[in-house]
């Protein structure tokens, strides 16, 4: 979403949402030394967010100064097999935002994997 210059110099540790799942504010762990790069960025960040989203979800950003980069070593099984299943799960979803926040998460992860 963000420029390689950001994505390298930080990455998301978690997200705390208010009800609604609106004003949550993003934390980042911001590798020593590239913490202005990324406080200059915090608007670019949130409007990018919020627009893939299609609402406003994130409200405020907030940076962890760490040493370096952790690097993380998982299996990826980001292949989902049973679309049918989760597009049924989301008919139930009632908040119309959310159900089409869902839907564009749901588009942009086929995108990237096919």
């Amino acid at each position: 979403m963000v420029s390689n210059k950001i994505s390298n110099a930080c990455y998301p540790i978690t997200v705390k949402m208010e009800k609604g799942m609106k004003d949550g504010t993003l934390v980042l762990n911001v590798i020593h030394g590239k913490e202005m790069e990324v406080e200059y960025a915090k608007s670019e960040i949130i409007d990018k967010i919020n627009s893939f989203f299609g609402y406003n979800c994130i409200k405020s950003v907030k940076l962890k100064i760490i040493q370096e980069k952790i690097k993380i070593n998982f299996k990826d099984n980001s292949e989902i097999r049973d679309f049918k299943r989760i597009k049924e799960k989301m008919k139930l979803v009632k908040d119309n935002q959310l159900k089409n926040s869902l839907k564009n998460l749901l588009k942009a992860y086929n995108e990237k994997n096919n």
